[in-house]
């Protein structure tokens, strides 16, 4: 197995080689498969993990972890391929991973969109939103802005340009830094005009707009294309035409119905140096409280074991005051009742010592002094890089400008290469943890007592070993997705069923997961909530052996053989 260098980012033909070089090394462990196929035809790789050994993957409880979702969040990949080489290094030596590995599964797609993170990565860059699939008009813009690398330096920086009427000026303590101008600054000055940099269709000499609407692939956003809330491009800029109508998130939602295994799953964006939770179109008193006081105690540990703090989308995480997004991964909680987080990776603001819990408004707003400190720790953490000095260039439209100032693909939407992976380090064991939440179906007895001459009593005893109840959340409840633990009884010829049905339900298994505190004295309605039990009368000769399963969708699957005789089990 190749080295991984956690400081760089890789494209797809190298990534696609260390994702087969990891299942090559660990075959017992890590199969290399394929979740679907890209808008321009690239293979969207999924690795299965689990060992093999202890059952097919199929037959356990698994949790879902993704990232890149978004062109330019290449830590998020990142991230995915740590936590794989993390879980391979420490199978050995770490119990829980060992675990984990025993009696889980673990779907990973370490890159959902390889098109958009292809064209972030190329020799000359171009940054779109997500897909690359031009939206919501498939022609070429005519008009406006799009954001290339106009220079050919291989980087998307900023242009300024001097304009005695632009809106920005020096910064007073560093002139390389611009700011906003102030309210009564005086007209005349100093002042720049500031544009993403890149190449501007038919400019007309004064008018410029962003051509992000004309089917120039900037418009589209796969993470609000999935079903749940949904909403048309009027509500819900980049939404796609209808739901599920690219085909990176088509291939993920008929994944997770195609496999009812799945109990929750995280996905990896960045950046705020958050975790999310829902709901994102409403507040918590909307949530069925056993689940939100779940998300509550899952954040708990979250906060313990990243650092980073647990927050409602709804109630911390606006972009706008009234709006609201809405078709996101959420999904999984909303219409399949899996628990589901987004970690957003990486707080620059943070890491350069500015104290603020405005996730979003603070790029909004925020004292000048703030800017000078940012400015100030990238120049320690990727100096030359992260702000990089402006110098002329004459721009094919503009005329002369100067092109510099923030990396922002390098500094703010990703960690900076010395700090990457310490970063993405924070991930795997809350990942780990939530994997080993979920509900375990397992075989707690099989007894065979005498019923009469060559008549035999059967009984099996099952129980959930799980913090989560088998049907994981209320909300899968309230949907009414599942239909509990089922047990069967395989009889030889000869034999025959004397009382039972060959397939019984035994209903739903709770976990200990809405227990109160030992202090707390409301009473628990199941104390036995984890287990169920079913009777078969079976008529046989003696010594006769029979075939047991029992299995949940979500809980797995456990099976044995039982051979009729006294005190048989």
């Amino acid at each position: 197995m190749p080295s991984i260098d956690y400081s760089r980012f890789y494209r797809y033909d190298q990534l696609m080689a260390l994702l087969r070089a990891l299942a090559d090394e660990h075959p017992q462990y890590i199969a290399l498969g394929t979740l679907g196929t890209s808008h321009e035809g690239r293979a969207i790789p999924l690795l299965t993990i689990t060992n093999t050994a202890t059952g097919p993957a199929e037959h356990k409880p698994a949790y879902w972890v993704d990232g890149n979702i978004h062109s330019i969040e290449l830590s998020a990949s990142s991230a995915c391929l740590y936590f794989t080489d993390w879980l391979m290094k420490g199978k050995d030596s770490d119990e829980q991973i060992r675990r984990a590995l025993d009696t889980r599964t673990l779907y990973i797609c370490p890159r959902v969109n390889p098109d958009g993170a292809e064209w972030a990565m190329a020799d000359k860059p171009k940054y779109v939103r997500s897909s690359t699939r031009r939206y919501p008009f498939d022609e070429d813009p005519c008009e406006g802005l799009l954001a290339e690398d106009i220079d050919g330096d291989g980087r998307i920086l900023q242009m300024r340009i001097a304009d005695p009427n632009g809106p920005w000026k020096k910064h007073p303590e560093e002139p390389r830094l611009l700011v906003r101008r102030d309210p009564v600054d005086p007209p005349g000055g100093d002042y720049y005009r500031l544009l993403t940099e890149g190449r501007i269709e038919n400019y007309d000499g004064c008018s410029i707009t962003v051509a992000g609407d004309r089917g120039s692939a900037q418009g589209l956003d796969l993470n609000r294309n999935f079903p749940s809330g949904w909403r048309q491009e009027f509500e819900q800029l980049g939404a796609g035409p209808f739901p599920t109508s690219e085909p990176e998130v088509r291939a993920i939602v008929e994944f997770f119905t195609s496999h009812p295994n799945i109990c929750g799953g995280t996905s990896l964006h960045t950046f705020s140096g958050v975790l999310l939770r829902p709901f994102g179109h409403a507040p918590d008193d909307k949530l069925p409280a056993e689940d939100l006081w779940t998300y509550q105690a899952v954040g708990r540990k979250g906060e313990e074991l990243t650092g980073y703090p647990a927050i409602s989308i709804w109630h911390e995480f606006q972009y706008y005051p009234g709006e609201f997004i809405s078709g996101a991964f959420d999904w999984i909680y909303e219409h399949l009742g899996m628990y589901c987080w987004t970690i957003e990776i990486w707080n620059p603001k943070k890491e350069a010592g500015i104290d603020s819990k405005e996730w979003i408004h603070w790029f909004r707003d925020h004292p000048i002094a703030d800017d000078l400190k940012v400015f100030q720790w990238v120049q320690r953490v990727a100096p030359g890089e992260g702000f990089v000095d402006w110098k002329p260039f004459d721009h094919p439209q503009l005329g002369h400008v100067e092109i510099g100032g923030w990396n922002r693909i390098l500094v703010f939407t990703n960690p900076p290469p010395a700090l990457r992976e310490k970063e993405i380090a924070r991930f795997p064991k809350w990942l780990l943890w939530q994997t080993l939440i979920s509900p375990k179906l397992e075989l707690r007895s099989v007894e065979v007592t005498p019923a009469g001459a060559d008549t035999w009593r059967v009984r099996l005893i099952v129980q959930n070993s799980g913090w989560l109840p088998s049907y994981v959340s209320k909300m899968a409840v309230q949907r009414k997705l599942l239909r509990g633990v089922l047990a069967e009884i395989t009889l030889p010829e000869g034999a025959r069923l004397v009382s039972g049905k060959s397939r019984e339900e035994l209903g739903e298994l709770e976990g200990w997961a809405y227990l109160h505190t030992g202090i707390s004295f409301w009473p628990h309605k199941t104390p036995t909530g984890d287990r169920a039990y079913v009777d078969w009368i079976v008529g046989a000769k003696a010594g006769t052996e029979l075939s047991i399963a029992a299995w949940h969708d979500r809980a797995g699957r456990v099976q044995t053989t039982v051979r009729l005789q006294a005190g048989g089990k």
